[in-house]
């Protein structure tokens, strides 16, 4: 891809710079994207509010979209269409997400240049500083052709 993605994101999805969400690491079809231990996006417990955990996973899905799918901007918009999340553990401090794309680039543009709308799963991993997951997502994306 010719752009930042990380960059690209922040730009377009002010909320994301909102939260100071920052980009460890972008490649086709993966994303690690990182949540600062802020006081303001704390819950009553004292660690991040599980807002900021689902809008940090949903940034890392849609980087690791972004990542793969590009340089289709020009014919199709990406799009989240359903989300699922786990909390598995009470997270404290700095989190970190790794967002991973679950379906092969050519059988999604296959589908788009067939005239189809496709639809995919990213899968996102949230853990804490010790490594430990605390949350698991899965974002499922479509890739709207535009009109």
């Amino acid at each position: 891809m010719s752009f930042d993605t990380g960059e690209f994101l922040l730009q377009t999805v002010p909320f994301a710079r909102t939260l100071d969400i920052s980009f460890d690491k972008v490649e086709e079809g993966l994303a690690l994207c990182r949540l600062p231990d802020r006081p303001d996006l704390h819950n009553h417990v004292g660690g991040p509010h599980a807002g900021a955990l689902f809008t940090l996973a949903e940034t890392a899905s849609g980087a690791a979209t972004l990542s793969a799918f590009g340089d289709q901007l020009s014919r199709a918009v990406p799009l989240p269409t359903t989300s699922t999340i786990r909390y598995r553990k009470v997270a404290m401090g700095e989190v970190v997400a790794e967002a991973r794309l679950q379906v092969s680039r050519e059988e999604v543009v296959a589908l788009l240049d067939a005239g189809q709308r496709p639809e995919f799963d990213v899968a996102v991993e949230i853990r804490n500083a010790e490594g430990v997951v605390v949350a698991e997502l899965t974002v499922r994306w479509t890739l709207r052709p535009n009109r």
